[in-house]
């Protein structure tokens, strides 16, 4: 019996990882002789520097950056063989010229700008800074990367990638002349021009985004996704104004047109998305279908007899495309059944053979539920399977 078992995090509870782990080591206990292919699943968040690095055999580099309020936080970039990547994958990157011995950095938005690297009490996107992936580019294209891979997801930010910008060169000035930096949204009232450069061996830029928001507007970077960064509703309209008001200075600054603001994801992770592209040619490639291409999923769906797969919350947006849905839906399609495993389940579509286990015990308190989320699962894996041969 050959078993794929390949998780995307519990967001507030567990990663990729680490469920995977919990997973497998029930199988093990349960089933010794079965065959277990563990693959961790990264959607641009976190976990997507370490799960990218290490299946291209790839080295982790360490770097201490400015965390997404400016106290010094622990991250790392990976430094990826072009060759080790799989052809599917280097295709989608779009790197004509690149050599096969060269290297590209993998790098993510939230070990640096993480959300998750704010309490609760700290998360406001009129004061954080995006300033930390700036230096994490800074130093990977100082490494001599030859092209950067970007995940954005999990970004505490909305300052449109202007703290990357700045550790990167570019000078945000007021009528005085002053220099503001970081130039966060609390401060963008202050701003009158923008000066300096981007470094002139900057590689080229892909960002793995799976999200098609607009920079502004109703479905914008402020509206959809401000919220859960701690953005009050009183202050939605005057962020969106003064991120119009940046972002037309930005494609000044470098010439591009401003309907680069209504392109489809320049909303991405605070609007970093549209800062990169405006000023560095940033190229967005959909996030999932890259990291899928990766890990080599679509063999390794084949080869499995069964896959096990999950996350925090399976509902109906997981079967939209991307992430654990996509994995079911796509191991549907070969006749391979399917269980999935979630801290909550509350889709009510079904398919045959797609089997939805929900691992919180009822009535348990969320945070209790969070902590006890890798044990919760394994009991839910041993049970599931604990009389099963064949599925």
């Amino acid at each position: 019996m050959r078993v794929l078992i390949v998780f995307d995090k519990f967001k507030d509870s567990m990663s990729a990882g680490t469920a995977c782990l919990a997973a497998a080591e029930s199988l093990r206990a349960r089933h010794p002789d079965w065959e277990l292919d563990v693959c961790p699943l990264a959607d641009g968040g976190e976990g997507f520097v370490e799960i990218l690095t290490a299946a291209a055999g790839g080295t982790l580099e360490a770097q201490t950056v400015s965390g997404p309020r400016g106290a010094p936080v622990n991250a790392a970039y990976g430094l990826v063989p072009v060759q080790t990547i799989p052809m599917a994958a280097r295709a989608m990157l779009q790197l004509p010229g690149v050599a096969e011995d060269a290297r590209i950095a993998v790098i993510e938005m939230a070990a640096a700008s993480g959300l998750a690297l704010l309490s609760s009490a700290e998360r406001d996107p009129w004061r954080a800074t995006s300033t930390g992936t700036g230096e994490l580019i800074a130093a990977a294209t100082a490494a001599g990367a030859a092209a950067l891979l970007l995940g954005v997801g999990g970004s505490a930010t909305h300052d449109l990638g202007l703290g990357a910008l700045a550790a990167l060169g570019l000078r945000f000035r007021s009528q005085r002349g002053e220099g503001i930096n970081p130039p966060i949204p609390s401060d963008w009232a202050k701003i009158e021009r923008i000066e300096g450069n981007l470094p002139a061996g900057l590689p080229p830029v892909r960002i793995a985004c799976d999200v098609s928001n607009p920079l502004l507007g109703a479905r914008g970077a402020a509206a959809v996704y401000g919220p859960q960064k701690g953005l009050r509703p009183a202050d939605l309209a005057k962020l969106d104004s003064a991120s119009a008001r940046l972002a037309l200075m930005l494609c000044a600054r470098f010439g591009r047109s401003d309907s680069l603001m209504d392109e489809p994801g320049a909303g991405a992770a605070g609007g970093i998305a549209f800062g990169l592209m405006a000023s560095a040619g940033a190229a967005l490639l959909p996030g999932f279908d890259l990291v899928a291409a990766w890990l080599g999923l679509e063999t390794r769906i084949a080869a499995a007899d069964f896959v096990i797969t999950g996350e925090g919350r399976f509902d109906d947006s997981s079967l939209e495309g991307k992430g654990p849905g996509a994995i079911a839906a796509r191991a549907l399609d070969l006749g391979k059944p399917v269980h999935v495993f979630a801290g909550q389940v509350t889709t009510r579509h079904a398919r045959p053979g797609l089997a939805l286990h929900a691992i919180t015990p009822a009535n348990e308190p969320l945070g209790d539920a969070l902590r006890n989320g890798r044990a919760s699962l394994a009991a839910a894996v041993s049970e599931t399977f604990r009389n099963l041969n064949r599925s």
